[in-house]
């Protein structure tokens, strides 16, 4: 293996020029060639945002000193995430969204809870929003006007961070000169075994449109492995797991219920608070709930769990769909007392709920 660094674009089928740091440039051609250029923070179009020099989540991270006042703009996994982290070392929070709850494909009793723990911290949920414009910049006294259902407010703060979605790295990096077509949001097309429309040419990840988590990119190339190997591999029909790192954690895999009642699917649903889960009393963190649709043959749709290490339950749910095993496999299982994964089989117990 050898590393290259330095800026790379192609300039014809599987042909790269890099330009290299120290100058000059190295031209790269193979048989196969993997497009990986990930995605970027998106800064919306809103007057005098770009000018204010918010932050993305890569500035965030990097930040040295405590915001007074934080504005964040977007309620998804960055934004609620950084918020909370936030509020909790003493900075004062408000998140601003267009929608009028928070992570807008989870079931609403899910966001309902997380909003009310949010809440509870002081966080400030400014809800059914929307930015109208920013004066000054970031890290100094900035001014943002916000439209609301009553009216106009303009909150004063001290930084903003903008998680408002991300884009692919898809531009300037001469694609079309490689035959790699792009769909009309700027992703890279790809088949179902992440081959593009360039002969010996993938793309995996963000850029490939892939869910932008970094577990779903590993996939990714797995499956391209496989298919170098000739083997038969595609993302189509895979599972994909995430975990919102608030605290409490929210975990999914499967199914959501109001996307079961949307398709018509006949569910049962199980629902269990986190505090019938013993675990969570010996560590004093009780707060939120399991909740899982089970079909008529028994086999699991969809899992959430919101509460103290959620996403270390999904695993073995997820080998229960994946193995086409039958809810019963895990509510019959002996498992350890007491343990977060009891409540797996706590959960799968229970009463459906009516």
């Amino acid at each position: 293996m050898v590393f290259v660094n330095g800026e790379g674009r192609f300039v014809g089928p599987r042909t790269l020029s890099v330009a290299l740091p120290e100058g000059g440039t190295r031209l790269l051609k193979a048989d196969i060639v993997i497009v990986s250029t990930g995605s970027r923070a998106v800064i919306p179009d809103i007057h005098g945002l770009r000018a204010s020099q918010p932050m993305t989540h890569v500035e965030e991270l990097e930040l040295d000193t405590l915001p007074g006042h934080l504005l964040v703009l977007g309620v998804g996994y960055v934004g609620l995430e950084f918020a909370q982290a936030m509020a909790r070392f003493g900075s004062r929070v408000t998140v601003i969204n267009r929608g009028e709850r928070l992570l807008s494909n989870e079931d609403e009793d899910v966001t309902a809870a997380l909003a009310a723990v949010l809440a509870k911290e002081g966080i400030h949920l400014q809800l059914g929003s929307t930015l109208e414009s920013v004066s000054g910049r970031s890290g100094d006294p900035v001014t943002a006007r916000i439209r609301t259902a009553t009216g106009e407010q303009v909150v004063e703060a001290t930084h903003i961070l903008v998680a408002a979605g991300r884009q692919p790295n898809t531009d300037e990096i001469g694609l079309e000169k490689a035959g790699i077509e792009l769909s009309p949001n700027g992703y890279i097309k790809v088949n179902d075994s992440l081959q593009t429309t360039a002969e010996g040419v993938f793309a995996v990840g963000d850029c490939a449109g892939s869910p932008q988590f970094t577990h779903i990119a590993y996939d990714d190339y797995r499956v391209v492995q496989r298919v170098m190997k000739g083997e038969s591999a595609t993302v189509s029909g895979r599972q994909v797991p995430y975990t919102l790192f608030t605290d409490p954690e929210l975990a999914h895999v499967g199914l959501h219920e109001h996307e079961a009642k949307e398709q018509g699917i006949e569910y049962r649903l199980l629902k269990l608070p986190m505090a019938a889960v013993l675990r969570t009393r010996t560590l004093g963190e009780t707060a939120g709930f399991l909740k899982a649709l089970i079909a008529a043959d028994d086999l699991i749709l969809g899992f959430t769990a919101l509460g103290v290490g959620a996403g270390e339950l999904l695993a073995p749910v997820q080998l229960a769909m994946s193995a086409g095993l039958p809810y019963t496999a895990l509510r019959d299982l002996i498992v350890t007392h007491p343990t977060m994964s009891e409540g797996l089989m706590n959960l799968f117990s229970s009463t459906p709920v009516q």
